[in-house]
This record gives C-alpha cells, sequence and structure tokens, in this order.
C-alpha cells in the first residue's frame, strides 16, 4: 500500500531566522509572506525553535500572558527582544520520511498549525502545515472503503471478502465482523489507521482463534541463539 510521506507534500522553500533576528525583523517576516511562524536554526541548520504569532503577541502582551512555552525561552528581559528570546523551544518537529498521518495527529495533539520537517540530523529541509495536510483527506469514503476491503483486508491479511463489513462516512472507518487470528486484530487496525484521508477507526472485530501465545512462543523460539 503506497502511504504519503511528508517529504511529497512539504514545501522546501522555508522562510527561517537566527535566533538573534530582531523582534521586529520576525513580525515584519510574517506579514510579509502571510505564514502563522518560522523556524528558529542554529549555524548548522538545525531547528532549536519556532516562532509563532502567538508567542509575538504574548510576548507583547507581557509575562504575565505568555504561553506554556514561555518558561522555556531564552529571553533575558533586557533589550531588544530577539527571536531567541520569544521563540517557543524545543521546536515540534517531523521528519520528512514521517507519514501524512503521523504529522496530522501530532499537529492534532500539539495544536499547532505548521510543522518545521527535518532530516535524520535534524537539519530544516521544509514546512508542511495543515492546509498541506488537509489535501490528502480529501477522498472519496467509497476509495478509502475499497483500499480497506481490497488492499488491507484481502491483499495484505488474507481476510476471506464478506468476513469484515466496511463502513466509511466523513473519513471514519467502521469495521465489524470476525477474522480468523487475534494475532491480525492489530496489524489490521493499524494498517487501516495509516491508510491516507482516514480519520479514525471504530472496530467491532473480533477472532475466532486466540493464537496470542502461540505467537509469544515462535517469537521466543526465533530469539534463541541455537
Amino acid at each position: 500500500m503506497k502511504r504519503i510521506k511528508v517529504a511529497d507534500l512539504m514545501t522546501d522553500e522555508v522562510v527561517s531566522v537566527a535566533p538573534v533576528t530582531a523582534f521586529k525583523d520576525v513580525a515584519k517576516l510574517l506579514a510579509q509572506y502571510d505564514i502563522s511562524g518560522v523556524p528558529v536554526l542554529d549555524d548548522e541548520d538545525r531547528v532549536v525553535g519556532v516562532v509563532s504569532q502567538t508567542d509575538l503577541l504574548a510576548h507583547t502582551a507581557g509575562p504575565h500572558t505568555a504561553g506554556p512555552h514561555a518558561s522555556q525561552r531564552n529571553g533575558s528581559g533586557t533589550g531588544p527582544p530577539t527571536a531567541g528570546d520569544v521563540m517557543s523551544a524545543p521546536a515540534v518537529t517531523v521528519h520528512a520520511e514521517d507519514t501524512v498521518a503521523d504529522a496530522a495527529r501530532l499537529m492534532t495533539r500539539r495544536s499547532i498549525e505548521r510543522l518545521p520537517v527535518v532530516d535524520v540530523e535534524d537539519r530544516l529541509v521544509g514546512i508542511v502545515t495543515r492546509r498541506d495536510l488537509l489535501r490528502t483527506f480529501l477522498r472519496p469514503d467509497s476509495e478509502i472503503r475499497r483500499r480497506v476491503t481490497d488492499e488491507v483486508l484481502v491483499e495484505v491479511l488474507g481476510v476471506p471478502a464478506g468476513d469484515v463489513e466496511v463502513h466509511v462516512v466523513d473519513g471514519i472507518v467502521t469495521l465489524d465482523g470476525r477474522v480468523e487470528l487475534h494475532s491480525q486484530l492489530a496489524a489490521l487496525l493499524s494498517l487501516v489507521e495509516r491508510l491516507d484521508g482516514v480519520v479514525a477507526v471504530a472496530s467491532r472485530i473480533t477472532a475466532r482463534t486466540d493464537d496470542t501465545a502461540t505467537a509469544r512462543a515462535d517469537q521466543a523460539r526465533r530469539a534463541m541463539p541455537w
């Protein structure tokens, strides 16, 4: 099954700043490019923080109204403020090889609008926004149902057609029926959740055979050195 990665959707031309960039210059960049935030990079292009509109407004309003990341900022309270003074740190980032579903869950969990995209050495390679991710969820329910039935159930797990009923409404997948082995349940949920366009999964699947003890024994035997 093809899984869309963050690298497939991200923008690779990113507006960024250094920790020493003046507060006013950061504000000008946000207005000039009509963006909600910028990553803050060190000398090796590693993301050390993010400055958002919320960070700027919180700093302007004063310390008593600062956001949840205020205690992690580097502000000294003296001199003209810089990006390093007002940024939220550590930055919440995503890797280019992560899936779109993983990025969407992270954005939702952390209540953020954009994610800096980094490589294996945590260097900035792009940016991905909620708008970018939403494009992958604009998939017909009928297409999602077909992929769950044909690709996940039949091709990957070998579940006979008709053993599991699949219903999809607005990207929410409901599964009802039985599979042969208990060990298939976790794999089924994991695979369906990762399909592009799936918002949530509700499962009422049961298994005919509990093979968990056998599966653990097989794993133990394979781990033995002889």
